[in-house]
């Protein structure tokens, strides 16, 4: 047991924003231990303190040292066993084999080219070689990005036998089954949770739910004391004007008077100072916890019901068929998930319906006239400045903005280069694009890779209220569940 203690720790790059503002916790290196947080909170920036290739303010302390995960590999040439022997010389082939075991991936995946092997098993080999040959605290940054839910089910189950390690994943399912603990990045600072996902989420409803009530009295405490407030001070105007009443046949004391006065106007300026306190106090509700705006989506209304229609479908790559058959139809106000592993055919299937020239077998009819919004799979098409992006695609600036805004991508303003922002930030421009789109059906292909969860519960409470149609390929199990009303399995 060692602990990672960090106190009053600061940090902000050159000319920019502080990402951490006098911040202290403590995690144990035994811990199974969760980082989570919206994107450009600064998770990465406090793995790479903790690698030590950032220089904070404060004091971090910790006795073992750090390792980033997924560590280059230099030479994809190297068979998967070279690249574990790369890492831990004294490997035997049995504890290659158990550890390959455990994760689910064939022996025979040792011996091939690692650029030959698909992602999963690439992310695996690495796994083997750190857990066998690396003594350090692993900080393991997104290991599922673009992996198929039985590929993410292997490594959890991998990762729950370990222990010592920060995860960083958007994944909730993938959280639940491996950490035992959460380190929350919050506006306030940084929050430490026992238990998972699951268990960190109640917390967090507790917690809102006893601002959201903090708020609601003191809304009602500032409006009694303003009235209050007018009150008095009318009273006091009253009474000083009674000062220089110029009626001779009225006897008054000028000095009772002036006297009855201050004290109403010092009666009214102490509640105003209680007013002060208390909205001030309530602007600053919230403050500390996650919150999310509510996001918008208008599909389009039309009378015709079945919009697409496919009997006996097939797409095959020079005579080797990738899928099928399959049937389906797709009605308006339904989502139809298409589930199954890399290589199952999802994209090509969603690029079909988009309109791509994709060779297919069997009938298809998609719908006349329909107006379709698609969210690619890669983030390739996000480029230039923001204004250029909107005219391209043809959005109402306002609405887009609002959109991102409420994703918490702002500050995009003048000649940025879309290109230069992170992978996280591409895709939540690619999805408050689709969003701020009046469409028939939405057709999103692997949505959310990179982006955070608050963003992630954004687009499931819009999707279920504003019930677009929608075609979507999706490896988070969560999101699957809470959204789809239908599956298509190509597995």
């Amino acid at each position: 047991m060692s602990l990672i203690s960090i106190r009053g720790m600061s940090f902000s790059y050159k000319k920019g924003e502080p990402v951490f503002d006098n911040v202290s916790f403590e995690m144990d290196t035994n811990w199974r231990t969760a980082l989570i947080g919206m994107n450009g909170c600064g998770k990465t920036t406090l793995l790479r303190i903790l690698c030590g290739q950032e220089e904070p303010a404060g004091t971090v302390s910790m006795d073992v040292p750090a390792e980033y995960f997924p560590f280059p590999v230099e030479d994809p040439s190297l068979t998967g066993r070279q690249i574990i022997l790369q890492k831990a010389p004294d490997a035997r082939d049995w504890e290659m084999e158990r550890e390959a075991s455990l994760l689910s991936l064939h022996e025979e995946a040792l011996d091939r080219p690692f650029a030959q092997l698909s992602g999963g098993e690439q992310i695996k080999v690495l796994f083997i070689a750190v857990f066998i040959g690396s003594t350090e605290f692993l900080l393991i940054d997104e290991p599922t990005n673009h992996l198929d839910i039985s590929a993410r089910d292997d490594i959890a189950a991998y990762l729950k036998r370990k222990k010592g390690f920060i995860l960083v994943s958007h994944d909730r399912d993938f959280i639940d089954a491996v950490a035992d603990h959460i380190v929350s990045i919050e506006p306030s600072g940084i929050y430490v949770c026992r238990g998972n996902y699951s268990s960190w989420k109640e917390d967090l409803d507790r917690r809102n739910a006893f601002e959201k009530t903090k708020n609601e009295r003191l809304e009602r405490e500032i409006a009694g004391l303003g009235a209050a407030a007018a009150r008095t001070a009318g009273w006091s105007g009253k009474i000083e004007k009674t000062r220089y009443h110029m009626d001779p046949d009225v006897s008054f004391d000028r000095g009772y008077t002036g006297h009855q006065s201050a004290k109403m106007m010092k009666r009214a300026k102490a509640i105003e100072k209680r007013i002060e306190r208390s909205i001030t106090e309530k602007e600053g509700l919230l403050s500390g916890v996650w919150r999310t705006d509510e996001l918008k989506i208008v599909p389009l209304e039309g009378r015709r019901n079945e919009l697409v229609t496919a009997r006996d479908l097939c797409i095959a790559y020079g005579g080797h068929r990738i899928f099928g058959p399959v049937s389906f139809v797709l009605r308006r106000g339904e989502r139809m998930a298409v589930t199954g592993g890399n290589g199952a055919g999802k994209s090509s299937l969603i690029r079909l319906l988009c309109g791509d020239a994709i060779p297919y077998e069997g009938y298809l009819n998609v719908a006349s006239g329909l107006v379709l919004s698609i969210v690619p799979q890669f983030t390739d098409t996000v480029k230039g400045t923001l204004s250029d992006y909107a005219a391209l695609r043809g959005l109402d600036r306002s609405v887009f903005r609002a959109m991102l805004s409420k994703m918490g991508v702002s500050m995009l303003e003048g000649e940025t280069d879309l290109g230069s922002l992170s992978e996280g930030q591409k895709r939540k421009i690619l999805l408050a694009a689709s969003i701020s789109e009046n469409a028939d059906i939405y057709l999103w292909d692997e949505p959310l890779n990179y982006v955070d969860i608050p963003t992630r519960v954004q687009l499931e409470d819009a999707i279920i209220k504003y019930a677009p149609t929608m075609v979507f390929s999706e490896h988070e199990t969560a999101f699957v569940r809470n959204v789809s009303t239908v599956e298509l399995s190509l597995s």
